[in-house]
C-alpha cells in the first residue's frame, strides 16, 4: 500500500460534526484530569489517609504517564490505525476512571491515576489527527477553534469542577464523571469516525524508548523538585538522565531511516515556532493558574467553588473567543491571531501582578482575568491549525503528539518554576507573605508568555508554511532515494 493511501481515511463513516463532538469530548476528559484532583486533595486524605507526598502523587502519577507516552500513543496510532488506538485509549481511560472512583486506599488511587494517564496519552494526540481527517481544509480553523475552546476550558476549569463536585457531592465524582462520557463515546467513535494511518513505517522501538525515558526523567524531576528540593539526589539524577536521553533521542533521530519524530520537521520555521510558543505559553499559564487559584482561596478567603466561579472570565472566555479565533485564522492565517493572543495573555498576567494584594477587590482583578481569557482563547485554535498545517498529512499524528508532549512539559515546568520563585520570595505563613511570592511569579509568567508571542511572530506567513511542507517532502524524498535505489 502506498504512503498516500496509508495516510488517507479508509472510510468516511460520519461527518465533520460527529468527529468534532467525539474528539472534543474526549479531549475535554483527558485535559480536565490534569488539574481536577487538586481541590479534592483534603477530602481524599480524609477518606483514604496518606502522607503529603502520597497526595502529591495522585496528581503527579497522571501528569507523568500522560506526558511521557504522548508521542508513543501518536506513533502507535499512525502504525496500527488512529481510530483503533483512539478506542483503546478511551477504553483504558474510562476503566481507570472507574477504578479511581472505587479506590479503597491511596495506593490504589495513585495506580489508577497512572493508568488514566496512559489512556489519555494514547487518545489525546489522536483526537486532533482524527478531526483533521474528517474536516475539509477550508473549515478546519473553525473546527480547531471549537476543539481548542473545549480543551482550554477543561484545563482551566479543572479546579472549579473538582472543587464543586467535592464540596457538594463527593470527591469520587470527579472520576465517575468520566465513566458515562466514555461509555457513550466508545460506540460513537467506532461507528462515526473514519480509520486512517500514518506512513505505514515500522514502529521505531529505540526512538520510542529514548523519548519515553527522557521525558520521564525530565517530567519526574520537574514534578518532584518543588517538594523534594532541587538539590535532592533523585531529582538531580532524574533531570540529568532525562536530558541525556533526550539528547540521545535527537542524535539518534537525525540518523535513523524511519525515526519516530523526524528531526527535519524542526527545519520548518512554522513547526519550530509554534512548538516553542506552545511550550512557553503552557509554562506561563499553568504556573499562574496554579498560584492564583490558591491566592483566591488562601488569601482572599473564597471557597473552591467561589474561587472557580471568579476565575471564569479567564477560564471560560475560550468558549466564546476560540471559535472566532479559528474563523479568523482561516481568513488571515494563524500567526497574527496566535501572537495577538499571547501578548494579550502576557498583558493580563502583568496587570494581575500589579493589583494583587491581601485585600484586593474582585473588580480590581477583573480586567486582568478578562485579558488573559481573551488571550488564551485566541491561542488554542490557531495554534492547533499551525501545528497540523506545518507537516504533511502522514506526519500529523506524530506532530500532534510532539506538540502535546511539549505542552505537558511546559505545564510541569511552569508549576516548578513558579513554585520555586514563590518559595524564594514568599510563602504560606501569612497573606502578605503569599502576595510577596505571588507577584514576582506572575511577572515571570508574563515575561515567559510574551516570549511565546515573540516566537509566534517568527512563524512564516501562510504561503511560507505551505512552502516549508513542500520542501520537507522534497528533502524526505531525497533522503529515501538511496534506500529505494
Amino acid at each position: 500500500m502506498s504512503q498516500q493511501a496509508q495516510a488517507t481515511p479508509t472510510a468516511r463513516r460520519g461527518g465533520a460534526v460527529w468527529a468534532l463532538v467525539i474528539t472534543s469530548v474526549a479531549g475535554f476528559m483527558a485535559a480536565l484530569d490534569n488539574l481536577v484532583v487538586t481541590t479534592a486533595l483534603p477530602s481524599i486524605r480524609e477518606d483514604l489517609g496518606g502522607a503529603l507526598h502520597d497526595l502529591e502523587w495522585t496528581v503527579s502519577a497522571y501528569t507523568l504517564t500522560f506526558a511521557v507516552l504522548l508521542m508513543t500513543g501518536a506513533a502507535l496510532g499512525d502504525r496500527f490505525g488512529r481510530r483503533r488506538l483512539f478506542l483503546v485509549g478511551l477504553a483504558i481511560f474510562t476503566g481507570a476512571s472507574t477504578a479511581a472512583a472505587l479506590a479503597p486506599g491511596i495506593d490504589s488511587l495513585i495506580a489508577a491515576r497512572a493508568v488514566q494517564g496512559v489512556g489519555a496519552a494514547i487518545m489525546m494526540p489522536l483526537t486532533l489527527t482524527l478531526l483533521t481527517a474528517a474536516v475539509p481544509a477550508a473549515r478546519r480553523g473553525m473546527a480547531y477553534g471549537i476543539w481548542g475552546a473545549v480543551n482550554g476550558l477543561a484545563v482551566a476549569s479543572g479546579p472549579l469542577i473538582g472543587g464543586s463536585l467535592t464540596e457538594h457531592v463527593s470527591w469520587q465524582w470527579i472520576f465517575w464523571l468520566n465513566v458515562p462520557l466514555g461509555l457513550a463515546l466508545l460506540p460513537l467513535a467506532r461507528l462515526r469516525l473514519a480509520e486512517s494511518h500514518g506512513t505505514g513505517a515500522r514502529l521505531d522501538i529505540p526512538g520510542t524508548l529514548l523519548a519515553s525515558g527522557g521525558l520521564f526523567g525530565v517530567v519526574y524531576g520537574l514534578v518532584r523538585g518543588p517538594s523534594d528540593g532541587w538539590t535532592d539526589a533523585l531529582v538531580l539524577l532524574a533531570l540529568f538522565a532525562g536530558a541525556a536521553l533526550l539528547a540521545a533521542f535527537v542524535l539518534y533521530s537525525t540518523r535513523a531511516k524511519n525515526p519516530m519524530l523526524p528531526m527535519r520537521l524542526f527545519r520548518s520555521r512554522a513547526f519550530s515556532g509554534i512548538n516553542a510558543a506552545s511550550l512557553l505559553m503552557f509554562l506561563g499559564m499553568f504556573g499562574s493558574i496554579f498560584l492564583l487559584s490558591q491566592y483566591m482561596q488562601g488569601v482572599l478567603g473564597y471557597s473552591p467553588t467561589e474561587a472557580g466561579l471568579r476565575m471564569l472570565p479567564w477560564t471560560g472566555m475560550p468558549m466564546l473567543v476560540a471559535p472566532i479565533a479559528g474563523i479568523l485564522s482561516d481568513r488571515i492565517g494563524g500567526r497574527p491571531v496566535v501572537a495577538t493572543g499571547l501578548f494579550f495573555q502576557a498583558a493580563g498576567l502583568a496587570y494581575l501582578a500589579s493589583v494583587v494584594t491581601v485585600d484586593a477587590s474582585y473588580g480590581s482583578q477583573l480586567p486582568g482575568l478578562i485579558l488573559s481569557g481573551i488571550g488564551m482563547g485566541l491561542f488554542f485554535a490557531p495554534a492547533s491549525n499551525l501545528v497540523m498545517s506545518s507537516v504533511r498529512a502522514s506526519e500529523q499524528g506524530i506532530a500532534s503528539g510532539a506538540n502535546n508532549a511539549l505542552r505537558e512539559v511546559g505545564g510541569a515546568l511552569g508549576i516548578a518554576v513558579m513554585a520555586s520563585i514563590f518559595s524564594a520570595q514568599g510563602g504560606y505563613e501569612s497573606g502578605q507573605s503569599f502576595v510577596d511570592g505571588l507577584q514576582p511569579a506572575l511577572v515571570t509568567g508574563a515575561g515567559v508568555v510574551a516570549a511565546a508571542g515573540v516566537a509566534a511572530l517568527l512563524i512564516p506567513s501562510r504561503k511560507g508554511v505551505a512552502g516549508d511542507v513542500v520542501r520537507g517532502a522534497s528533502e524526505e524524498a531525497r533522503e529515501l532515494e538511496p534506500v529505494r535505489g
